[in-house]
C-alpha cells in the first residue's frame, strides 16, 4: 500500500472530493498518469466490473454519453474497453478516463464489498473509512 493507493480508493470510496483527485492527476507527468490510469483499468477488472456498470459509471463522473471515455466504455467487453479508455492520449481525455475509471471501480468495487466482503475481510482499502 502506498499514498497512491490510498488516494485511489478514498476516491472510488467517497472519502475525498474527486476535485482533490482531479488536482492531484492533473500535478502527475504524463507516464506516471498513464501508470495511474492502467492501475484503475487494472483494479476495476479485479473488481470484476461489469458492462452493466457503464451507464451509472458516465453519470456518476459526470461524462456525457459523448464523451470518448463514455462512447468506448459503452461498446464491446468492458475489460477490453477499459484498456483503450486507459490508453487515452490527449490531456483532456486522460482526466475524463480517471474521472469515469474512479466511477467504474466504485461501482463494481461496492458490489464486491457487498457479496464477498459483507461478513467481514482482509481487504486493507475496506478499512479506510476506519482510518479516516
Amino acid at each position: 500500500m502506498n499514498e497512491r493507493d490510498v488516494l485511489i480508493n478514498e476516491l472510488a470510496q467517497g472519502l475525498r472530493p474527486m476535485s482533490h483527485g482531479i488536482e492531484w492527476f492533473d500535478g502527475l507527468g504524463l507516464e506516471e498518469q498513464s501508470e495511474v490510469l492502467l492501475f484503475l483499468r487494472h483494479h476495476c477488472v479485479q473488481a470484476r466490473a461489469v458492462a452493466e456498470d457503464a451507464p451509472e459509471s458516465i453519470r456518476r463522473a459526470g461524462l456525457i454519453p459523448t464523451h470518448t471515455p463514455a462512447v468506448l466504455i459503452s461498446r464491446g467487453r468492458i475489460d477490453e474497453q477499459l484498456g483503450k479508455i486507459a490508453g487515452l492520449a490527449p490531456l483532456d481525455e486522460r482526466r475524463k478516463a480517471f474521472r469515469l475509471l474512479i466511477a467504474v471501480l466504485s461501482i463494481a468495487d461496492a458490489r464486491r464489498r457487498e457479496r464477498f466482503c459483507s461478513g467481514g475481510c482482509s481487504h486493507w482499502w475496506h478499512r479506510l473509512s476506519a482510518v479516516a
